[in-house]
């Protein structure tokens, strides 16, 4: 089992926007980055745990946690012609980006990007290395327990 954090702008899927979904269940949909496509294509199982995260807003941070339940499939709005996630040189016969199922396990309080910072335990995260921007970073399985004591309490 690996983990994972998962950045999502809550302006367009927010913990609670999964939380209405039919399962509770998103496609991974428009990461448009070669390495976080990676990860999701060739690592990403079934079953291994996703901080979900939201990026972009007045307070980021750890929304909820959320598990992989899919074997990664192209992701279709590639091919959607005119919409913001098209990619002219992908085709159904050779895709270039692929996404994830992902379920909601639960919400959780907001643990802040802040909070993340300012815990020792977690000064080796990704999400906190300088200039990263990826959307999908691994997370260690110290991380993991680490950031479940803290929204656990």
């Amino acid at each position: 089992m690996a983990y994972w954090l998962m950045k999502s702008e809550p302006s367009e899927i927010s913990i609670d926007d999964l939380a209405s979904f039919p399962d509770q269940t998103v496609g991974w949909f428009g990461v448009r980055n070669y390495q976080a496509r990676n990860f999701m294509r060739d690592q990403m199982q079934p079953g291994d745990g996703v901080l979900f995260y939201h990026s972009s807003c007045a307070e980021p941070g750890v929304a909820g946690l959320a598990e992989v339940v899919g074997a990664p499939y192209p992701d279709p709005t590639q091919f959607e012609k005119g919409e913001k996630y098209f990619d002219e040189k992908a085709t159904p016969e050779v895709p270039r980006w692929f996404q994830v199922d992902v379920r909601l396990v639960k919400k959780t309080r907001l643990l802040a990007l802040s909070e993340i910072r300012s815990n020792p335990d977690l000064q080796e995260m990704r999400i906190l290395a300088k200039g990263n921007r990826l959307s999908i970073t691994p997370v260690s399985s110290f991380e993991w327990r680490t950031i479940q004591k803290l929204i656990n309490p």
